[in-house]
């Protein structure tokens, strides 16, 4: 089964323990049903609004670490109280979504439960919001450093140019140079070029 269906007392396996009571109120406030996944590459979680009498419903990764949880969670349960506000008249992840998003996050900051380099990256992306948590590279780096497990795989970024890695599937690619905020491959089957985000996560490939 893909997802798994998880009781609301369930949920303090994923979070940080002084944050459950809280965590827990929003989650009764707002009548979410909440799902935790099995490991999805290109999205943390995500939200769908209540139709049909049914609740919300959000759904995070349950690989995250209780710190990446957490800020997931609040993500989405932002996406939630906007959907409430403003229905579909506003954008995603539009002026709305963050000030929503900032008010949410800060109750959680009162509760000191951050790490003090998690705190810092927190707060500096408040000054100029994502569209996504993958999306804010400097967050991504430093909650990384709480993951459950470490194996053997790499930000692209940590890989020397002309270095190979592969993917989930299985592609070999060849790591080229930097573009902006990206980095150029080149997919060693067929020679095509695709641009990978710095803090991709790939399996490095020994010469």
């Amino acid at each position: 089964m893909a997802k798994k269906e998880a009781p609301l007392t369930y949920l303090q396996k994923f979070i940080p323990a002084e944050s459950a009571q809280l965590t827990l109120d929003y989650l009764h406030q707002f009548k979410v049903h909440l799902t935790i996944t099995r490991e999805r590459k290109t999205v943390l979680g995500d939200y769908r609004h209540a139709v049909n009498g049914k609740n919300h419903r959000i759904s995070i990764n349950g690989s995250l670490n209780k710190y990446a949880f957490l800020i997931t969670l609040i993500h989405e349960l932002a996406h939630l109280v906007t959907f409430l506000q403003y229905g579909n008249r506003v954008q995603a992840h539009g002026r709305e979504w963050k000030l929503l998003y900032r008010k949410i996050l800060e109750d959680f900051l009162k509760l000191h439960i951050f790490p003090e380099d998690i705190l810092a990256a927190l707060k500096k992306s408040l000054h100029d919001l994502p569209a996504s948590s993958c999306a804010d590279e400097p967050l991504m780096r430093v909650l990384r450093k709480y993951d459950f497990k470490k194996d053997s795989s790499l930000f692209v970024e940590q890989l020397a140019e002309g270095a190979l890695f592969t993917m989930e599937d299985g592609t070999v690619f060849r790591k080229g140079k930097k573009l902006r905020k990206r980095f150029q491959c080149t997919e060693l089957s067929t020679g095509r070029l695709y641009l990978f985000s710095a803090i991709h996560e790939v399996h490095p490939v020994a010469i």
